[in-house]
């Protein structure tokens, strides 16, 4: 079974294995400007997050500082009682100074909650806006561009890019502000305490550093092999699973064990490179820790026989190390998180900036409800590309209660005249008129509603089996249901069901078959009592016994009714009032069936195939 990569793939990382692999945004600058100026309407939240955040790290910069005076206080004490000059300890100034501590702490927590909690609420907003945005973008887009794109990446922009950007952005701008004003106040108290050690500290940050960017270096090329292999793997389980039946029917088990095994090596052998990279990070960054924690323990020493510090100013000054070098590794997780934010923004706005539909009209110059009688093609020139015509000066009228047969072979491109219909593209030059009004001047729901449309490839969701139906009628009561699924023939096969008409479909309709799924669309549309149809081999997956209940269904329902019928059974639109021959996305021939059987041309030629003799 062939694999693919390009599924979701989880976060992994090299900073603990925690930051996902890094894809760079094309253009970072003009994403990032479009992402503040976009946050920009959010400004006085994000104001007070920038302030109670840097409130919090403040106050949380101070304590140890005051924790080092607690520890001078009973280092004194202590070498009072013991040399003769002082009573002792003094509990009382040690509580007051334990209890400013307590305060600083708790003031710290409480800036620190409501920045956190700011901060989610702008989070899940943005996150909130751009998902209603892009689903009204999906609204506004032409086919054209659903048709130039695969399901799962639009489907992307709406889950993981907005995921990832929710997420980045609720840890990034916390973490920005949070360690950079932890890092300043640092280097602050630091320098208050001793100049000396502070220049010490400094030395040792360089290796910190090189040792981050040396890890971040070996193990973002096997993170991101990993990434490509846990791709290739899920698509392999997933393609074999929905698979196996036909894996089973070929012997193909061995076969794809082996190929699962190889790609399963590959991704052992780059996994456990990047983990063990990723868990290198923490015990080196510890290493450089305890190393400046033995030099400013030594320094300190001298510096207090000197008398230059106080005993408590060493504890203050190991604490503010730690305090040191967790902004530098948080500040390295952050470039990765900025990174993937920004390129997630730029696929968003990408898909947010994408070119409409022609806008709707603002005037209606028309009654919706006596439209649908007449039909017309006035010198209709069409093309995908608009170098390649490739429906030239057609012209035709339908009316009320004629058919129209669109035939030829597979990828003729019978579809387009439906797509030029219901204006899922718009014709290049010439008009499409319903009762003289053009399809261009028709509000785009308006021109929809007064389609029916019967598919080979159908579409249920998972509800009852009386709700599918009802969707093509949502105010319709139930026993215009029943009666639609009487017309459609289905009602006996509804009722045979456990739970009849309340029976749910599952996700992906497969309780019910290929052909009870066709009947149940044609109940819907037959429910929605359309002006013109539109049908599409509709009987197509149904046997020759229900063919025949459905053709009949089918009849009464075109009767009085402009209809359209994409044909591959040529015998089945002998009656038809106008048959287009198409041939390479061009109308090649149209006429009524015994006309066109005249010419002897495209048209005679695919009817006899059809009914060659095979006596022979």
């Amino acid at each position: 079974m062939p694999s693919t990569n390009n599924r979701p793939k989880g976060p992994r990382g090299p900073m603990g294995g925690g930051a996902p692999a890094i894809e760079k945004a094309k253009d970072f600058k003009g994403t990032l400007k479009k992402l503040i100026k976009y946050l920009s309407t959010y400004k006085i939240s994000l104001f007070l997050v920038i302030v109670f955040a840097i409130c919090s790290a403040v106050f949380s910069i101070i304590g140890p500082k005051i924790l080092g005076r607690a520890t001078t206080e009973i280092f004194n004490g202590l070498v009072g009682k013991v040399m003769g000059t002082t009573t002792g300890i003094d509990f009382e100034k040690i509580a007051g100074i334990l209890l400013t501590l307590l305060g600083l702490y708790i003031i710290s927590a409480i800036f620190s909650y409501l920045q956190a909690f700011i901060m989610s609420g702008i989070n899940q907003k943005v996150t909130f806006n751009l998902r209603e945005e892009i689903s009204k973008k999906m609204h506004k887009l032409p086919l054209s561009y659903f048709e130039s794109k695969t399901t799962g990446e639009i489907l992307s922009r709406v889950t993981n890019d907005v995921d990832t950007l929710s997420q980045s952005l609720d840890q990034s701008v916390s973490q920005v502000l949070t360690s950079a004003t932890t890092l300043i106040g640092v280097i602050v108290m630091m320098l208050t305490i001793s100049p000396l050690m502070t220049l010490v500290t400094v030395v040792i940050v360089p290796i910190a550093l090189f040792m981050m960017s040396f890890i971040m270096k070996h193990s973002q090329k096997y993170f991101m092999a990993q990434q490509n292999y846990l791709g290739d793997i899920n698509g392999t389980i997933e393609e074999v699973y929905s698979g196996h039946t036909v894996v089973k029917l070929f012997n193909g088990e061995d076969k794809t064990i082996d190929e699962f095994n190889k790609i399963n090596e590959k991704l052992y052998n780059s996994a456990w490179k990047a983990q063990f990279f990723s868990g290198m990070m923490h015990p080196i960054m510890n290493f450089i820790g305890n190393l400046g924690y033995v030099l400013i323990s030594i320094l300190g020493g001298y510096l207090v026989i000197q008398k230059k510090i106080e005993v408590g100013d060493i504890l203050s000054f190991t604490q503010y190390i730690r305090n040191f070098m967790n902004p530098l590794a948080q500040i390295a997780q952050i470039g990765n998180m900025i990174q993937s934010m920004v390129a997630s923004s730029e696929r968003i706005f990408e898909f947010l900036e994408e070119k409409e539909e022609v806008p709707e009209t603002s005037k209606v110059n028309y009654e919706l409800e006596k439209l649908g009688n007449t039909v017309t093609f006035e010198n209709v020139k069409f093309g995908y590309n608009k170098n390649k015509i490739i429906i030239n000066d057609f012209s035709a009228t339908m009316k009320k209660g004629e058919k129209i047969a669109i035939v030829g072979p597979t990828g003729a491109g019978k579809t387009t005249i439906v797509k030029l219909l219901m204006r899922f593209y718009d014709v290049n030059s010439g008009a499409i008129k319903i009762d003289g009004v053009n399809i261009k001047d028709m509000k785009r729901d308006d021109l929809r509603s007064l389609f029916g449309m019967v598919l080979q490839d159908t579409w249920l969701y998972s509800d009852t089996i009386k709700e599918n139906i009802r969707y093509g009628n949502l105010n319709a009561n139930d026993e215009a249901v029943y009666d639609a699924a009487i017309a459609s023939h289905v009602d006996h096969f509804i009722r045979t069901m456990p739970e009849g008409y309340d029976m749910i479909l599952n996700e992906e309709s497969d309780n019910v078959s290929a052909g009870q799924k066709q009947l149940l669309t044609i109940a819907r549309v037959i429910l929605k009592n359309p002006k013109i149809l539109i049908l599409d081999e509709a009987t197509s997956s149904v046997d020759t016994r229900m063919e025949t209940l459905i053709q009949q269904a089918m009849d009464n329902l075109m009767e009085g009714r402009t209809s359209f019928v994409i044909a591959h059974r040529l015998s089945t639109i002998k009656n038809a009032n106008l048959i287009l021959v198409m041939k390479d996305g061009d109308i090649v021939e149209q006429g009524t069936h015994d006309d066109l059987l005249k010419k002897n041309g495209f048209y005679a030629e695919l009817y006899n195939s059809q009914f060659e003799s095979v006596s022979e």
